[in-house]
């Protein structure tokens, strides 16, 4: 499997504020670090399923995560505070989870193990 390369896409950084420069970097950072330790585990993986399933555990903390801004977006709304960072996090997320999906073929086995995942979990066919 190949290395692989996220970013933080422009239109989220240039939807922050004018004071949302310290929330960029942390974004850059954050993504830095995810793209890190998932080529690392890729790199350590024996074979794609097993890389697949690296993914698979990275992708399914976005979704968390991706739900949880979410979450916080409306929450933040019902208080009256602006959700504007909340939402370029949410953003982040959902970037970040379809860069995964794009990269080189890799939706594909990303499909292949979470139903894996699911079979394995107790969903067996014909039951």
């Amino acid at each position: 499997m190949d290395e692989i390369s996220l970013t933080v896409p422009d239109a989220i950084t240039e939807s922050l504020p004018a004071d949302g420069d310290d929330a960029a970097r942390d974004m850059h950072r954050a993504v830095e670090g995810w793209e890190d330790r998932l080529n690392r585990a890729i790199e350590e993986s024996e074979g794609d399923d097993d890389a697949a399933g690296a993914v698979v555990d990275v992708l399914e903390r976005f979704e968390n995560r991706w739900e949880q801004y979410d979450d916080f977006v409306a929450e933040l709304r019902a208080w009256g505070q602006s959700p504007i960072y909340a939402m370029a996090w949410r953003d982040l997320m959902r970037s970040l989870m379809g860069q995964l999906y794009d990269h080189d073929g890799l939706g594909e086995s990303i499909d292949r193990e979470r139903h894996a995942r699911l079979v394995s979990d107790g969903i067996r066919p014909g039951r």
